[in-house]
Protein backbone atom coordinates (compact mmCIF):
# COMPACT_ATOMS: atom_id res chain seq x y z
CA UNK A 1 0.00 0.00 0.00
CA UNK A 2 1.32 3.09 -0.68
CA UNK A 3 0.65 6.59 0.79
CA UNK A 4 0.10 10.08 -0.81
CA UNK A 5 -0.58 12.82 1.04
CA UNK A 6 -2.54 15.48 -0.58
CA UNK A 7 -3.83 19.45 -0.34
CA UNK A 8 -5.98 21.04 2.49
CA UNK A 9 -9.36 19.31 2.75
CA UNK A 10 -10.95 22.44 4.50
CA UNK A 11 -12.04 25.56 2.64
CA UNK A 12 -11.23 28.87 4.95
CA UNK A 13 -14.62 28.69 5.66
CA UNK A 14 -14.89 25.16 6.26
CA UNK A 15 -12.36 25.13 7.99
CA UNK A 16 -13.21 28.43 11.01
CA UNK A 17 -16.58 26.51 11.25
CA UNK A 18 -15.36 23.39 12.39
CA UNK A 19 -12.56 24.76 14.82
CA UNK A 20 -15.38 26.89 16.05
CA UNK A 21 -17.45 24.11 16.74
CA UNK A 22 -14.65 21.79 18.05
CA UNK A 23 -13.74 24.40 20.61
CA UNK A 24 -17.57 24.78 21.65
CA UNK A 25 -17.71 21.37 23.15
CA UNK A 26 -13.92 21.11 24.29
CA UNK A 27 -12.46 25.03 24.76
CA UNK A 28 -9.10 23.35 25.06
CA UNK A 29 -8.74 22.75 21.05
CA UNK A 30 -5.66 25.34 20.19
CA UNK A 31 -5.46 24.34 16.28
CA UNK A 32 -6.93 22.42 13.68
CA UNK A 33 -5.51 21.39 10.56
CA UNK A 34 -7.39 18.57 8.12
CA UNK A 35 -5.30 16.90 5.25
CA UNK A 36 -6.49 14.55 2.36
CA UNK A 37 -4.34 11.41 2.49
CA UNK A 38 -4.22 9.01 -0.14
CA UNK A 39 -3.96 5.46 0.25
CA UNK A 40 -3.13 3.32 -3.17
CA UNK A 41 -3.31 -0.31 -3.55
CA UNK A 42 -1.36 -1.49 -6.37
CA UNK A 43 -0.09 -4.88 -7.89
CA UNK A 44 3.65 -4.13 -9.18
CA UNK A 45 5.51 -1.39 -8.00
CA UNK A 46 5.31 1.97 -9.31
CA UNK A 47 7.89 3.12 -11.55
CA UNK A 48 8.85 6.38 -11.27
CA UNK A 49 6.90 7.73 -14.14
CA UNK A 50 3.42 6.23 -13.32
CA UNK A 51 4.21 7.42 -9.56
CA UNK A 52 4.71 11.25 -11.35
CA UNK A 53 1.46 10.85 -12.96
CA UNK A 54 -0.34 9.22 -9.97
CA UNK A 55 0.85 12.67 -8.00
CA UNK A 56 -0.11 14.90 -10.42
CA UNK A 57 -3.78 13.35 -10.57
CA UNK A 58 -4.20 13.65 -6.96
CA UNK A 59 -2.75 17.33 -6.74
CA UNK A 60 -6.20 18.81 -6.02
CA UNK A 61 -8.14 20.82 -2.84
CA UNK A 62 -7.90 23.52 -1.32
CA UNK A 63 -4.12 25.87 -1.09
CA UNK A 64 -2.44 25.85 2.36
CA UNK A 65 -1.43 29.47 2.18
CA UNK A 66 -4.90 30.43 0.64
CA UNK A 67 -6.26 29.45 4.28
CA UNK A 68 -2.98 30.73 6.43
CA UNK A 69 -2.79 27.00 7.91
CA UNK A 70 -0.09 24.34 8.30
CA UNK A 71 -0.61 20.64 9.19
CA UNK A 72 0.14 20.66 12.52
CA UNK A 73 2.72 18.24 13.57
CA UNK A 74 4.57 19.06 16.98
CA UNK A 75 2.08 17.47 20.45
CA UNK A 76 -0.67 17.13 18.01
CA UNK A 77 -3.47 14.64 17.88
CA UNK A 78 -3.97 12.65 15.00
CA UNK A 79 -7.72 11.36 13.77
CA UNK A 80 -6.94 9.63 10.77
CA UNK A 81 -10.80 9.51 9.09
CA UNK A 82 -11.21 7.20 6.43
CA UNK A 83 -13.85 5.26 4.69
CA UNK A 84 -15.63 2.26 7.09
CA UNK A 85 -13.81 -0.89 6.88
CA UNK A 86 -15.26 -3.26 4.31
CA UNK A 87 -16.46 -0.74 1.70
CA UNK A 88 -15.47 1.20 -0.53
CA UNK A 89 -16.44 4.91 -1.08
CA UNK A 90 -18.35 6.75 -4.22
CA UNK A 91 -15.12 8.75 -4.47
CA UNK A 92 -12.75 5.91 -4.97
CA UNK A 93 -14.77 4.35 -6.94
CA UNK A 94 -14.59 7.19 -9.03
CA UNK A 95 -10.81 8.17 -8.83
CA UNK A 96 -9.96 4.01 -9.38
CA UNK A 97 -11.57 4.74 -13.01
CA UNK A 98 -10.04 7.60 -13.53
CA UNK A 99 -6.36 6.16 -12.56
CA UNK A 100 -7.13 3.47 -15.30
CA UNK A 101 -8.52 5.96 -17.66
CA UNK A 102 -5.19 7.62 -17.95
CA UNK A 103 -3.44 4.70 -18.25
CA UNK A 104 -2.47 3.62 -14.49
CA UNK A 105 -3.76 -0.20 -14.35
CA UNK A 106 -1.15 -1.29 -12.26
CA UNK A 107 -3.25 0.56 -9.72
CA UNK A 108 -5.79 -1.58 -7.89
CA UNK A 109 -8.17 0.86 -5.98
CA UNK A 110 -7.26 4.00 -4.42
CA UNK A 111 -9.16 5.11 -1.23
CA UNK A 112 -8.69 8.79 0.70
CA UNK A 113 -9.04 9.78 4.18
CA UNK A 114 -8.40 12.95 6.06
CA UNK A 115 -5.53 13.65 8.26
CA UNK A 116 -7.07 15.41 11.09
CA UNK A 117 -4.91 17.48 13.32
CA UNK A 118 -6.30 19.08 16.88
CA UNK A 119 -3.26 20.98 19.18
CA UNK A 120 -4.84 21.21 22.94
CA UNK A 121 -3.79 23.32 25.33
CA UNK A 122 -4.42 20.43 28.09
CA UNK A 123 -5.42 17.48 27.87
CA UNK A 124 -9.23 16.95 27.37
CA UNK A 125 -10.87 13.82 29.70
CA UNK A 126 -12.00 10.97 28.07
CA UNK A 127 -15.80 12.04 27.69
CA UNK A 128 -14.73 14.96 25.81
CA UNK A 129 -12.22 12.82 23.57
CA UNK A 130 -15.15 10.61 22.55
CA UNK A 131 -17.57 13.75 21.72
CA UNK A 132 -14.36 15.11 19.25
CA UNK A 133 -13.68 11.91 17.58
CA UNK A 134 -18.06 11.91 16.98
CA UNK A 135 -17.60 15.54 15.68
CA UNK A 136 -14.94 14.41 13.02
CA UNK A 137 -16.59 11.86 11.53
CA UNK A 138 -19.86 10.05 10.35
CA UNK A 139 -19.95 6.54 12.03
CA UNK A 140 -22.65 4.96 9.64
CA UNK A 141 -20.28 5.44 6.81
CA UNK A 142 -16.50 6.05 8.30
CA UNK A 143 -14.25 5.21 11.00
CA UNK A 144 -11.34 6.75 12.56
CA UNK A 145 -7.79 5.33 12.76
CA UNK A 146 -4.83 6.28 15.02
CA UNK A 147 -2.59 4.57 13.03
CA UNK A 148 -1.73 5.25 9.03
CA UNK A 149 -0.72 1.35 8.59
CA UNK A 150 -4.40 0.61 9.73
CA UNK A 151 -5.54 1.53 6.55
CA UNK A 152 -4.73 -1.20 4.78
CA UNK A 153 -7.16 -2.65 6.10
CA UNK A 154 -9.45 -0.64 3.81
CA UNK A 155 -7.75 -3.35 0.99
CA UNK A 156 -8.41 -6.51 2.70
CA UNK A 157 -9.29 -9.20 1.03
CA UNK A 158 -11.71 -12.16 2.10
CA UNK A 159 -12.72 -15.77 0.52
CA UNK A 160 -16.55 -15.60 0.52
CA UNK A 161 -18.56 -16.87 3.28
CA UNK A 162 -20.42 -20.49 2.52
CA UNK A 163 -24.00 -20.68 2.11
CA UNK A 164 -26.27 -20.40 5.33
CA UNK A 165 -29.16 -22.09 6.22
CA UNK A 166 -31.50 -21.26 9.03
CA UNK A 167 -33.10 -24.21 10.72
CA UNK A 168 -36.65 -23.29 11.01
CA UNK A 169 -38.27 -26.88 10.34
CA UNK A 170 -36.37 -27.92 13.84
CA UNK A 171 -36.02 -24.82 15.64
CA UNK A 172 -39.10 -23.19 14.75
CA UNK A 173 -39.69 -19.67 14.68
CA UNK A 174 -37.58 -19.01 17.60
CA UNK A 175 -34.81 -19.89 15.23
CA UNK A 176 -35.76 -17.48 12.23
CA UNK A 177 -36.46 -14.49 14.92
CA UNK A 178 -32.86 -15.31 16.64
CA UNK A 179 -31.33 -15.09 12.76
CA UNK A 180 -33.25 -11.67 12.36
CA UNK A 181 -30.99 -10.13 14.78
CA UNK A 182 -27.82 -11.69 14.05
CA UNK A 183 -27.91 -10.98 10.11
CA UNK A 184 -29.95 -7.47 10.75
CA UNK A 185 -32.76 -8.08 8.37
CA UNK A 186 -35.07 -6.09 10.21
CA UNK A 187 -38.38 -8.43 9.80
CA UNK A 188 -41.62 -7.42 11.08
CA UNK A 189 -43.20 -10.14 13.38
CA UNK A 190 -45.57 -10.61 10.40
CA UNK A 191 -42.98 -11.23 8.12
CA UNK A 192 -41.15 -13.93 10.15
CA UNK A 193 -44.13 -15.50 10.39
CA UNK A 194 -45.22 -15.64 6.84
CA UNK A 195 -41.52 -16.97 6.48
CA UNK A 196 -41.90 -19.78 9.06
CA UNK A 197 -45.43 -20.51 7.24
CA UNK A 198 -44.07 -20.74 3.76
CA UNK A 199 -40.90 -22.78 4.44
CA UNK A 200 -42.43 -25.42 6.65
CA UNK A 201 -44.98 -25.80 3.65
CA UNK A 202 -41.96 -25.96 1.24
CA UNK A 203 -40.40 -28.31 3.95
CA UNK A 204 -37.21 -27.06 3.51
CA UNK A 205 -35.03 -24.35 5.39
CA UNK A 206 -34.53 -20.93 3.93
CA UNK A 207 -30.73 -19.40 3.10
CA UNK A 208 -29.39 -16.42 4.51
CA UNK A 209 -29.13 -15.40 0.86
CA UNK A 210 -32.69 -16.00 0.65
CA UNK A 211 -33.61 -14.39 3.79
CA UNK A 212 -31.48 -11.29 2.96
CA UNK A 213 -33.13 -10.99 -0.50
CA UNK A 214 -36.91 -10.90 0.80
CA UNK A 215 -35.45 -8.01 3.31
CA UNK A 216 -34.43 -6.65 0.55
CA UNK A 217 -37.60 -6.44 -0.79
CA UNK A 218 -39.11 -3.91 1.57
CA UNK A 219 -36.14 -1.57 0.75
CA UNK A 220 -36.89 2.55 0.09
CA UNK A 221 -36.98 1.27 -4.06
CA UNK A 222 -38.79 -2.03 -3.78
CA UNK A 223 -41.59 -2.25 -1.29
CA UNK A 224 -43.15 -4.36 -4.00
CA UNK A 225 -44.70 -6.86 -0.98
CA UNK A 226 -46.79 -3.72 0.17
CA UNK A 227 -47.49 -2.11 -3.25
CA UNK A 228 -48.38 -5.47 -5.43
CA UNK A 229 -50.23 -7.10 -2.13
CA UNK A 230 -54.07 -7.16 -1.97
CA UNK A 231 -55.64 -4.01 -0.60
CA UNK A 232 -57.95 -4.94 1.97
CA UNK A 233 -60.24 -2.58 4.19
CA UNK A 234 -62.63 -3.71 6.81
CA UNK A 235 -62.38 -6.88 5.28
CA UNK A 236 -63.40 -6.26 2.12
CA UNK A 237 -61.05 -6.62 -0.59
CA UNK A 238 -60.44 -3.51 -2.91
CA UNK A 239 -60.33 -4.16 -6.76
CA UNK A 240 -56.91 -2.05 -6.86
CA UNK A 241 -53.68 -2.80 -5.27
CA UNK A 242 -51.71 0.82 -3.80
CA UNK A 243 -49.45 -0.13 -7.41
CA UNK A 244 -52.88 -0.44 -9.46
CA UNK A 245 -54.23 2.81 -8.11
CA UNK A 246 -50.87 4.30 -8.98
CA UNK A 247 -51.05 3.19 -12.52
CA UNK A 248 -54.55 4.13 -12.64
CA UNK A 249 -54.20 7.38 -14.02
CA UNK A 250 -52.38 6.30 -17.04
CA UNK A 251 -54.84 3.98 -17.80
CA UNK A 252 -57.56 6.62 -17.51
CA UNK A 253 -55.35 9.37 -19.41
CA UNK A 254 -53.03 7.08 -21.67
CA UNK A 255 -53.01 10.01 -23.99
CA UNK A 256 -49.73 11.74 -25.55
CA UNK A 257 -47.76 9.34 -23.34
CA UNK A 258 -45.27 7.33 -24.86
CA UNK A 259 -43.80 5.19 -22.09
CA UNK A 260 -44.51 4.65 -18.35
CA UNK A 261 -43.86 1.97 -15.60
CA UNK A 262 -41.39 0.01 -18.28
CA UNK A 263 -38.71 1.96 -17.22
CA UNK A 264 -37.23 3.68 -14.38
CA UNK A 265 -38.85 7.32 -16.20
CA UNK A 266 -41.60 8.39 -18.04
CA UNK A 267 -41.81 9.79 -21.41
CA UNK A 268 -44.55 12.14 -22.78
CA UNK A 269 -44.62 13.70 -25.97
CA UNK A 270 -43.29 16.60 -27.37
CA UNK A 271 -43.11 19.23 -30.01
CA UNK A 272 -41.18 19.23 -33.14
CA UNK A 273 -38.36 21.42 -33.66
CA UNK A 274 -34.13 21.75 -34.54
CA UNK A 275 -31.31 20.82 -32.80
CA UNK A 276 -28.10 21.39 -33.88
CA UNK A 277 -26.05 17.93 -33.93
CA UNK A 278 -23.26 16.21 -35.65
CA UNK A 279 -25.37 14.21 -38.12
CA UNK A 280 -25.43 10.94 -36.65
CA UNK A 281 -23.17 8.45 -38.97
CA UNK A 282 -21.95 4.71 -37.90
CA UNK A 283 -19.13 2.66 -38.32
CA UNK A 284 -15.89 4.48 -39.93
CA UNK A 285 -18.01 7.21 -41.39
CA UNK A 286 -18.54 8.50 -37.66
CA UNK A 287 -15.21 10.62 -37.53
CA UNK A 288 -16.74 12.50 -40.65
CA UNK A 289 -19.86 13.47 -39.18
CA UNK A 290 -20.83 16.83 -39.97
CA UNK A 291 -22.13 19.37 -37.86
CA UNK A 292 -25.74 20.30 -39.51
CA UNK A 293 -29.39 21.69 -37.98
CA UNK A 294 -32.22 18.36 -37.53
CA UNK A 295 -35.62 19.04 -37.50
CA UNK A 296 -37.27 16.09 -35.04
CA UNK A 297 -39.30 15.21 -32.40
CA UNK A 298 -38.23 15.90 -29.46
CA UNK A 299 -39.84 14.01 -26.48
CA UNK A 300 -39.85 15.09 -22.61
CA UNK A 301 -38.28 12.24 -20.08
CA UNK A 302 -39.38 12.78 -16.11
CA UNK A 303 -37.93 10.90 -13.62
CA UNK A 304 -38.50 11.47 -9.90
CA UNK A 305 -37.66 9.46 -6.76
CA UNK A 306 -36.45 9.48 -3.38
CA UNK A 307 -33.65 8.89 -1.56
CA UNK A 308 -34.57 9.01 2.23
CA UNK A 309 -33.16 7.00 4.65
CA UNK A 310 -29.61 7.13 3.32
CA UNK A 311 -30.23 10.99 3.39
CA UNK A 312 -31.30 10.75 7.07
CA UNK A 313 -28.10 8.75 7.92
CA UNK A 314 -25.39 10.31 6.08
CA UNK A 315 -26.99 13.17 4.50
CA UNK A 316 -24.26 14.55 1.82
CA UNK A 317 -24.02 11.29 0.30
CA UNK A 318 -27.41 10.39 0.66
CA UNK A 319 -28.43 13.34 -1.40
CA UNK A 320 -25.61 12.48 -3.94
CA UNK A 321 -26.10 9.14 -4.61
CA UNK A 322 -29.94 9.87 -4.94
CA UNK A 323 -29.04 12.46 -7.53
CA UNK A 324 -26.47 10.38 -9.31
CA UNK A 325 -29.60 7.10 -9.15
CA UNK A 326 -31.64 9.42 -10.67
CA UNK A 327 -29.40 10.47 -13.51
CA UNK A 328 -28.11 6.97 -14.28
CA UNK A 329 -32.40 6.28 -14.75
CA UNK A 330 -32.78 8.96 -17.38
CA UNK A 331 -29.79 7.84 -19.43
CA UNK A 332 -30.75 4.72 -19.37
CA UNK A 333 -34.70 5.00 -20.06
CA UNK A 334 -35.32 3.20 -23.47
CA UNK A 335 -32.60 2.87 -25.89
CA UNK A 336 -30.79 6.40 -24.00
CA UNK A 337 -32.37 9.82 -22.88
CA UNK A 338 -29.84 12.86 -22.66
CA UNK A 339 -30.23 14.23 -18.89
CA UNK A 340 -30.94 17.91 -19.20
CA UNK A 341 -31.69 19.53 -15.98
CA UNK A 342 -32.26 18.43 -12.13
CA UNK A 343 -34.06 19.03 -9.19
CA UNK A 344 -33.88 18.37 -5.52
CA UNK A 345 -36.29 18.89 -2.20
CA UNK A 346 -36.36 17.84 1.20
CA UNK A 347 -39.06 17.67 4.05
CA UNK A 348 -37.59 17.60 7.54
CA UNK A 349 -38.78 17.80 11.19
CA UNK A 350 -38.00 21.82 12.40
CA UNK A 351 -34.63 23.02 12.05
CA UNK A 352 -34.26 24.40 15.76
CA UNK A 353 -30.90 26.69 14.88
CA UNK A 354 -29.04 27.66 17.85
CA UNK A 355 -29.53 31.15 18.86
CA UNK A 356 -32.90 31.31 16.34
CA UNK A 357 -35.45 28.67 17.52
CA UNK A 358 -38.51 29.70 16.67
CA UNK A 359 -41.75 29.35 18.91
CA UNK A 360 -43.44 25.77 17.49
CA UNK A 361 -39.95 25.00 17.99
CA UNK A 362 -39.62 25.40 21.38
CA UNK A 363 -39.47 21.79 22.57
CA UNK A 364 -37.21 19.35 21.32
CA UNK A 365 -38.65 15.97 21.26
CA UNK A 366 -35.83 14.58 20.63
CA UNK A 367 -34.87 11.98 17.48
CA UNK A 368 -33.65 8.53 16.77
CA UNK A 369 -29.99 8.38 17.31
CA UNK A 370 -28.73 6.91 14.00
CA UNK A 371 -29.95 9.82 12.40
CA UNK A 372 -28.84 13.60 12.07
CA UNK A 373 -30.67 16.39 12.78
CA UNK A 374 -33.06 18.12 10.48
CA UNK A 375 -30.43 21.29 10.69
CA UNK A 376 -27.72 18.65 9.38
CA UNK A 377 -29.83 17.15 6.98
CA UNK A 378 -30.45 20.73 5.17
CA UNK A 379 -26.76 21.91 6.05
CA UNK A 380 -25.15 18.85 3.72
CA UNK A 381 -28.24 17.74 1.90
CA UNK A 382 -28.83 20.39 -0.55
CA UNK A 383 -24.66 20.73 -1.27
CA UNK A 384 -24.54 16.74 -2.34
CA UNK A 385 -27.61 16.45 -4.18
CA UNK A 386 -25.62 19.96 -6.53
CA UNK A 387 -22.51 18.51 -6.42
CA UNK A 388 -23.42 15.22 -7.81
CA UNK A 389 -25.49 17.01 -10.49
CA UNK A 390 -22.52 19.41 -11.09
CA UNK A 391 -19.71 16.52 -11.28
CA UNK A 392 -21.86 15.29 -13.66
CA UNK A 393 -22.58 18.34 -15.83
CA UNK A 394 -26.41 18.40 -15.40
CA UNK A 395 -27.16 21.47 -13.62
CA UNK A 396 -29.63 21.58 -10.60
CA UNK A 397 -32.10 23.81 -11.06
CA UNK A 398 -34.80 24.06 -8.99
CA UNK A 399 -36.58 22.59 -5.76
CA UNK A 400 -37.93 22.59 -2.37
CA UNK A 401 -37.75 22.54 1.25
CA UNK A 402 -40.08 22.68 3.86
CA UNK A 403 -39.93 21.57 7.71
CA UNK A 404 -42.83 20.41 9.36
CA UNK A 405 -43.94 19.03 12.91
CA UNK A 406 -47.35 19.62 14.43
CA UNK A 407 -49.34 17.58 17.26
CA UNK A 408 -52.48 15.64 16.40
CA UNK A 409 -54.85 13.74 18.66
CA UNK A 410 -55.11 10.28 17.61
CA UNK A 411 -57.17 7.29 19.50
CA UNK A 412 -54.02 6.89 21.77
CA UNK A 413 -53.74 10.74 22.40
CA UNK A 414 -51.63 13.48 21.19
CA UNK A 415 -48.72 12.37 18.81
CA UNK A 416 -46.39 14.64 17.78
CA UNK A 417 -45.65 13.73 13.62
CA UNK A 418 -42.57 14.94 11.69
CA UNK A 419 -39.96 14.12 9.43
CA UNK A 420 -36.81 13.45 11.57
CA UNK A 421 -36.63 10.83 8.43
CA UNK A 422 -36.50 13.28 5.54
CA UNK A 423 -38.43 13.29 2.62
CA UNK A 424 -35.27 13.91 0.05
CA UNK A 425 -36.84 14.45 -3.63
CA UNK A 426 -34.11 14.03 -6.57
CA UNK A 427 -35.97 14.18 -9.80
CA UNK A 428 -35.42 15.64 -13.33
CA UNK A 429 -36.00 16.22 -16.64
CA UNK A 430 -34.87 15.46 -20.13
CA UNK A 431 -34.85 14.99 -24.19
CA UNK A 432 -35.51 11.35 -25.47
CA UNK A 433 -35.05 12.26 -29.11
CA UNK A 434 -34.74 9.73 -32.37
CA UNK A 435 -30.95 11.55 -33.09
CA UNK A 436 -29.72 10.78 -29.02
CA UNK A 437 -30.77 7.16 -29.11
CA UNK A 438 -29.69 6.87 -32.58
CA UNK A 439 -26.03 8.52 -30.98
CA UNK A 440 -26.53 5.77 -28.01
CA UNK A 441 -26.84 2.91 -30.15
CA UNK A 442 -23.64 3.86 -32.39
CA UNK A 443 -21.53 3.94 -29.27
CA UNK A 444 -22.60 0.95 -27.88
CA UNK A 445 -21.98 -0.51 -31.19
CA UNK A 446 -18.69 0.38 -30.96
CA UNK A 447 -17.90 -0.18 -27.80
Amino acid sequence: MLELRGSSALSAFRHARLLALLQAHAPEVEALSADYVHFVDHRTELSPATRERLEKLLDYGYSQTSIEMQTLTDGAQRFLVVPRIGTQSPWSSKATDIAHNCGLGDIARIERGVDYRLRFSATPDEETFTALVALLHDRMTEAVLHNASDAAQLFARHDPAPLGSVDILDGGREALATANVELGLALADDEIDYLVDAFRELARNPTDVELMMFAQANSEHCRHKIFNADWVIDGEEQPYSLFKMIKNTFATSPENILSAYSDNAAVIKGSHAGRFFPTPLTGADEEQAQYAAHQEPIHILMKVETHNHPTAIAPFPGAATGSGGEIRDEGATGIGGKPKAGLSGFTVSNLRIPEFVQPWEAFDYGKPERMQSALSIMLDGPIGGAAFNNEFGRPNLTGYFRTYEQESLNEGGIERRGFHKPIMLAGAMAIFAPSTSRRAISRWAAS
